[in-house]
Parts: structure tokens; C-alpha cells; sequence
């Protein structure tokens, strides 16, 4: 069987029947909302959604203490490495639980909606101050750009939690990369919330131990390090999603933009169509956001607008913690290059495969862009780690793309 074939999600495993039946009824009436939040949602969005964002902001931002760091500025967070071994032992974990030699998937933004070419197309007439690394002059760069669905599962699109994820390989980027295995490449990766759903990896340890069991509810509901606010927020961008062109993706995650500079970066369509859901309240088909995609490359080329944020603020604008917005009243995102995607069919079933030769990884980057903060820091062992295991039991060698790639 395809690891990447759609399957239900599997049921929760607390050790607790009254635990699991929460968990399972919780995840049957998300799933039933997902299928009518089409008919109300947009003027949800357009009324609601941001006064709320700006509201749980707030509220976020009452409970911190100011760390006191200067912009661009990291401070370890006691007992990271430790946090890290256990956030990696459980996915590995986990995806030993789910998948078998042979059909190995990723441990996150698991199912692969497609892979495309691509290129990037650095604006010309950039400010000076942003023209640093790969925005230091206008020209292009060969990608693939992975569109993906959240994890740790391969589910019917209706059935996932409501988000969405992108990975962009750039080729053919020049320069020293912090990571050896890959000598040409920069990874950009963004998913369709604005903030991650954990602030740390403290906190990430503690909800890898509760989706090990398939009950991550329980990390936003643990009355002893509750995380309601970091709930509210991600409801209030999670959705049913009609295509993976036409939603905005956010890195979450601060990034340099040359030295003395952090950056936040993000992904938004230009075009501000959107696709129906097919049989809506009835079930759509179990992949109807690549088939949104097959459809939309089929009658021409799709763009998508880079954007990035620099850091004004270093309380309001964190590093450290990835849960927090970072506000656009205090520095805007400012477009600085578009990701050009043409009309090609991508949906063979070598180039489906091809996207599991390919690790990603934010330290595959030059030094201008180092990825910040502990989140990232954790990224890259949690990435190496987990490409490296699922590349071992796959029997696949790890492969650097030129961008030159044939399928039949």
C-alpha cells in the first residue's frame, strides 16, 4: 500500500477509557464542523478573526516577563538538549508505531499534497536593509516547493486538523551553508497558522508525548501546564482549507536577515479566488486539495508573494517563543520576492515519490539566514535525525536536487 494513501486517523491510546472517549469524540466533532465552517467561516475572517488574534495577543503577552534581550538576541533555555532527546525519541517512536520499512513518512506535515517546480524572483528596488543573503540582488532561484497537510497521519483532507504547510528548496544558492550535507540549497518552511502551536521546546516535548498517544487535546487541556491560549489561537486560523494555493504561510519562527537583523518571512496568494469544496456537507474526496492543485497548474501558473517582517521589538517581538504574533502595527511585512510556480503536471507517481528522497532542513541555509530561537535550534537535530531514520528505513540515500530532475 502507498504510505502516502489517505487513512483514518487512529484512535486515541491514553491507557484511560474515559480519556480516550474524550479524545475521540472531540476529534469526531471537529471533523463533522470542518465539513460546514465553509458556509460561515469567510465572514467569520472578515468580521471576527483578527480583532480576536489581536485579543489573544494580548492576553499571551500579559502573562511574560520581558527577557530583557536586544534585537536578534538568543538565550538558551534550561535543559534544552534534554527536551530535544526527548521530542526526537518520541516521534521516532511514533513513526516507528505508524509506518513499515519501505513506506517510512515524514514525522511532521506528513502527507505530501504535491511537489512542483518552482522558481523564486527577488524584486528588484529592494530597500537596502533588506537586501541581505538571498534577497541581495534581483534574480532567480530554481525550486521545489513541497505542499503538505499537518501529521503525524496520512488522513482524508476533511479529517486533518486544518492546516497546511509549505517547504521551499531553493537551488543553486551560493555561499558556505550551515549544514554540509546539502552545498547549494536554502530552505524556506512555513505553515498556515501565524504562530506555532507551542511557544518552546519545552512545551513541544510535553505535546509529542501526548500525540505519541494520539490525544494531543490533552496537552492544550493539562490543568497542571495548561495552553488554552495557544488553543484559541490556532482555532482561530485553523479551517477547512480549499486549496493549497490559497492560503497564506507563515515561518512562526525568526530567522537572520543579516547580522544584527531578525526577520519573520511568510507566503501569500495573490490571487484571492477561491476553489469549491466538492459535496460539501457530504464528504469531499479524500484528496481534494491535490486535485484543487492538479486542477488550478492544469490551466496556468500560480504566484504566491514572499513577504518579511523585521523585528522592532524584542518583548513584543519575540525570539524565544514562537507562540507569540508578532504585531504588524509595529513593523509590516514588506514584499520582497515572488515564488513563481508554472502550469505543470506534478501528480505521477515517480514524482509523488521523489518528494521522499528530499530532506528539508531550516540549517540548510547560508549564515545570513540563520534560523533564532530554541525552536530552531531544536530543528536542526530533529530534522537530521528523523530525515536520517526514515531515509535509513526507506533504503533511500540522501539526495541534494539540482533542479534539473526528469519523471516519467
Amino acid at each position: 500500500m502507498n504510505s502516502n494513501t489517505s487513512r483514518p486517523v487512529p484512535r486515541a491510546n491514553t491507557g484511560s477509557a474515559l480519556l480516550n472517549w474524550v479524545s475521540d469524540t472531540s476529534l469526531a466533532l471537529i471533523q463533522l464542523e470542518r465539513r460546514f465552517d465553509p458556509f460561515f467561516r469567510p465572514a467569520f475572517d472578515a468580521v471576527l478573526r483578527d480583532p480576536l488574534t489581536r485579543l489573544t495577543t494580548f492576553l499571551i503577552n500579559a502573562q511574560r516577563t520581558d527577557e530583557g534581550l536586544r534585537i536578534a538576541e538568543e538565550r538558551l533555555l534550561p535543559g534544552e538538549e534534554a527536551f530535544v532527546d526527548a521530542i526526537i525519541a518520541t516521534f521516532e517512536k511514533q513513526m516507528r508505531g505508524l509506518w513499515k520499512p519501505g513506506g517510512f513518512e515524514r514525522g511532521g506535515n506528513t502527507k505530501t499534497q504535491g511537489i512542483v517546480r518552482a522558481e523564486l524572483r527577488v524584486h528588484e528596488g529592494l530597500p537596502e536593509h533588506l537586501r541581505r543573503g538571498i534577497f541581495a540582488t534581483p534574480r532567480s532561484y530554481p525550486a521545489w516547493v513541497r505542499f503538505s497537510g499537518p501529521g503525524p497521519y496520512v488522513t482524508p483532507d476533511i479529517d486533518d486538523v486544518g492546516f497546511m504547510s509549505i517547504s521551499v528548496k531553493l537551488m543553486d544558492v551560493p555561499g558556505p551553508k550551515l549544514m554540509d550535507e546539502e552545498k547549494w540549497t536554502q530552505d524556506l518552511f512555513g505553515v498556515s497558522p501565524p504562530t506555532f502551536v507551542t511557544p518552546d521546546v519545552r512545551a513541544n516535548a510535553q505535546l509529542q508525548e501526548n500525540s505519541l498517544k494520539n490525544a494531543s487535546l490533552f496537552y492544550f487541556l493539562n490543568f497542571t501546564r495548561p495552553h488554552l491560549l495557544d488553543l484559541v489561537m490556532q482555532g482561530l486560523w485553523i479551517k477547512t482549507q480549499s486549496s493549497p494555493f490559497e492560503a497564506p504561510y507563515f515561518s512562526c519562527v525568526p530567522y537572520l536577515l543579516g547580522e544584527g537583523q531578525a526577520m519573520q518571512y511568510s507566503f501569500w496568494p495573490t490571487d484571492q479566488r477561491r476553489t469549491p469544496i466538492p459535496r460539501l456537507p457530504l464528504r469531499p474526496p479524500d484528496d481534494y486539495l491535490r486535485d484543487a492543485m492538479v486542477a488550478a497548474l492544469a490551466h496556468g501558473a500560480v504566484d504566491i508573494e514572499l513577504r518579511l517582517q523585521l523585528q522592532t521589538d524584542p518583548h513584543l517581538m519575540p525570539i524565544e517563543n514562537a507562540a507569540v504574533l508578532w504585531p504588524e502595527r509595529l513593523s509590516p511585512r514588506v514584499p520582497v520576492a515572488t515564488l513563481h510556480i508554472p502550469g505543470q503536471k506534478f501528480d505521477s507517481p515517480a514524482q509523488m515519490e521523489f518528494a521522499k528522497r528530499l530532506s528539508y532542513n531550516p540549517w540548510h541555509s547560508i549564515a545570513e539566514h540563520r534560523p533564532l530561537g530554541n525552536q530552531s535550534r531544536a530543528r536542526r537535530r530533529i530534522y537530521l535525525s528523523l530525515s536520517q531514520l526514515r531515509h535509513q528505513m526507506n533504503a533511500v540515500p540522501h539526495f541534494e536536487p539540482t533542479g534539473e530532475e526528469t519523471f516519467d
